[in-house]
């Protein structure tokens, strides 16, 4: 079978690791994102780090030897949350920092993705131009003699991040007592400690990574076991990150997940009401729930919309001065306090909003009602192309139309399958139910 190109998505490069992510795609990658992203510095640095899945060393390897063969002078970290790596890429001043995790993939995925030096995953050009260079790998100039760059571990740049992060608490958390699922991924070591640190009763479930259990049944894709942990203990939430710590989804004192819309909706209204919400916006993603669309209207809020990923987001933050944004998913950005999305500082955000108001988190959470949201799958022929034939957007404007507000429905190919996924949702079940079933048979009908 012929191996599938492998290249960047919406958060980097991912694939199956050793069949598509290989050592050595990661040491060509390596060698590629050196030679665009250091080849002005004159002492080039690049801070490397991982989550704990059982590939994890041997790309992390193959990456740095990549790295340092064109110079660069490698400060491993070893696993740290991805923010933690963007975290200390700023600290350090290094030219870039770079990180291999699938985020919440299974432990036999991987990836890597990479950060400039202000902390920031990198814009759509600059990922092209490592992907040219790639492709002419053998032939990019390579130093020799002293100038060939170094690899030093560094795992005490973990206390670094774990220090900053007590700074980003708005208030001690002595009263609560909260159950975190650390995933068997990259916060496993550093999240029990920086609760309990700020004062919380912590109990902590899913800490013992093997290499191959990251994710697995725990997390934040898999709160089930968070949620039945806070009931039995009676805690007063529970916090589930996923494998690299960049986004978390909570669960109320009820046992009931609380997701990046409702967050997002309960840190806005609080922080426009304290006037900390830059120019009243909040920026979402096409995949929020209309239920955010309506609760911000009711309470002034301006919502922008914008792409599936978290780097869209972020652009279109900085496009419209928005100190709030982020995805469904749990991944938030405060640009304020961090670079980087951050689950952990997500957390504290959110505890501080219960401790600043005295309520439990299912009474800030009720602050916007969850509409109804179909997902579907639709396989075709490939990934392009569909967007124009006639039947289809004469079908989408019909859907649009009947759900009243174009931003409730989105149709768009997935970034590594050959399905187009389609998204509707609405106050009304059936609607959103018909309106799905409709497009579904239109573009199978049409490239299915």
């Amino acid at each position: 079978m012929k191996r599938r190109a492998i290249g960047f998505g919406t958060d980097g490069v991912r694939g199956v690791a050793n069949e598509e992510l290989t050592a050595h795609v990661a040491l060509k990658l390596g060698m590629a994102a050196a030679f665009v992203l250091t080849r002005h510095a004159r002492r080039p640095q690049v801070v490397v780090g991982r989550d704990t899945r059982i590939s994890g060393d041997m790309l992390e390897g193959a990456l740095a030897a990549g790295l340092a063969s064109m110079g660069v002078h490698v400060h491993n970290v070893g696993v740290l949350p991805t923010p933690g790596v963007a975290y200390i890429t700023t600290k350090l001043a290094a030219s870039a920092g770079a990180v291999v995790s699938a985020s919440h993939n299974p432990y036999d995925d991987n990836g890597i993705k990479f950060f400039g030096p202000d902390g920031r995953k990198l814009p759509d050009r600059l990922e092209d131009e490592i992907e040219s260079a790639m492709r002419r790998w053998h032939s990019l100039p390579r130093p020799k003699g002293e100038q060939i760059g170094r690899v030093e571990d560094h795992p005490e740049l973990a206390d670094e991040y774990l220090n900053f992060l007590r700074t980003c608490s708005p208030m001690a958390l002595n009263g609560f007592r909260l159950v975190l699922d650390c995933a068997n991924g990259a916060t496993a070591n550093i999240a029990p400690r920086l609760f309990r640190e700020l004062g919380a009763q912590v109990d902590a479930i899913h800490t013992k990574p093997t290499g191959t259990n990251i994710n697995q049944d725990c997390g934040s894709t898999h709160p089930a076991s968070l949620c039945t942990a806070v009931k039995e203990l009676g805690a007063d939430a529970g916090l589930a990150f996923d494998g690299d710590g960049d986004r978390v989804m909570l669960c109320d004192e009820r046992g009931e997940v609380v997701d990046g819309d409702q967050m997002m909706a309960l840190c806005a209204v609080a922080m426009r009401r304290r006037g900390e919400l830059s120019n009243d916006t909040v920026v979402a993603t096409v995949m929020s729930n209309a239920g955010l669309d309506v609760a911000m209207e009711h309470h002034g809020i301006h919502l922008v919309r914008t792409a599936v990923g978290d780097r869209y987001v972020a652009e279109a933050m900085d496009a419209t001065g928005a100190s709030l944004g982020g995805e469904q998913s749990g991944h938030l950005l405060f640009p304020r306090i961090s670079v980087a999305g951050d689950g952990m500082i997500t957390g504290l955000m959110v505890l501080a909003e219960m401790k600043r108001s005295g309520l439990k988190l299912s009474q800030l959470a009720s602050v916007m009602d969850r509409f109804p949201q179909r997902l579907r799958n639709v396989r075709v022929h490939r990934r392009d192309g569909w967007q124009e034939h006639p039947g289809v957007q004469e079908a989408i404007e019909r859907a649009r139309a009947r759900l009243g507000r174009p931003e409730w429905l989105s149709v768009r190919p997935s970034g590594t399958e050959p399905v187009v996924r389609i998204m509707a949702q609405g106050p009304d079940a059936s609607v959103v139910d018909e309106v799905v079933g409709e497009l579904a048979e239109v573009i199978s009908a049409a490239v299915g």
